[in-house]
């Protein structure tokens, strides 16, 4: 008769366990966090990170850094305190807008939106705004356009936090006449300085304004190409982020 082998001894449970549910922990902690927008914060889901991270151990601990108020919170500088978040804020939804604004003339060329380190830009093509040589707006053409600019700029969520803005011209690399411009600097910073006056006059503040002129030397295209030239005459209009004013 075949003797019945004994059954090794389990031993201690192991607690290799944790490991693969504190992985799992963290990479949940991760996901929850990418979510969470920081241009968007209230005080509500701050609280709830906060209460999350007591949860699991790592809120409010005695001898470190915690996530709990502390004395500048009493004075007011909190992360719904700064500045920058609304101002992110309402330069994105500035953004949304001029994109929706602008919609025909974007897919005509005869607007391009982008948006940069330095703020968003709207450029105006010069070849619709003006005829060549000429910083004399051609108001027929282009007067819609402008309103509807200027009534971008004086939108509640520019004017709630006194964006700056710089509008600068810029020219292709062509000679001029001199009789008329001594150079494309000239040229370049007439065109800036009568898209100011227009909307100045429209009601928009002139006094929020920078102007400039650049002549050829940023150019976004090549300048061998008559698609090229055309592309770089243009004026931009920017909406200046707070850390560029």
């Amino acid at each position: 008769m075949a003797k019945k082998k004994k059954k090794k001894d389990a031993g201690e449970p192991s607690g290799d366990w944790i490991v693969t549910y504190s992985d799992m922990v963290t990479l949940m902690l991760c996901f929850f966090v990418a979510l969470f927008n920081p241009d968007d914060p209230d005080p509500q889901t701050i609280q709830a990170l906060i209460s999350a991270f007591n949860a699991i151990g790592m809120g409010a601990q005695t001898g470190g850094n915690t996530m709990a108020p502390g004395k500048s919170a009493d004075l007011g500088a909190t992360v719904m305190s700064l500045p920058s978040m609304d101002r992110g804020k309402n330069l994105g939804t500035a953004v949304k807008r001029a994109t929706s604004v602008f919609e025909p003339e974007v897919k005509s060329n005869k607007v391009r939106i982008t948006f940069e380190e330095r703020g968003l830009i709207i450029s105006l093509a010069s070849d619709l705004f003006f005829a060549p040589a000429s910083a004399d707006i051609n108001y027929e053409d282009s007067r819609d356009i402008l309103l509807r600019l200027g009534a971008l700029l004086n939108s509640p969520e520019l004017a709630a936090r006194r964006f700056r803005f710089r509008i600068e011209g810029h020219t292709d690399s062509g000679d001029t006449d001199p009789a008329i411009w001594p150079s494309n600097w000239e040229l370049s910073t007439a065109r800036s300085l009568a898209v100011l006056h227009y909307l100045a006059d429209i009601g928009v503040d002139e006094n929020r304004f920078q102007v400039a002129g650049f002549a050829a030397t940023m150019p976004l295209s090549r300048d061998d190409t008559p698609e090229g030239r055309m592309n770089n005459r243009r004026v931009d209009v920017v909406i200046i982020d707070e850390g560029h004013l």
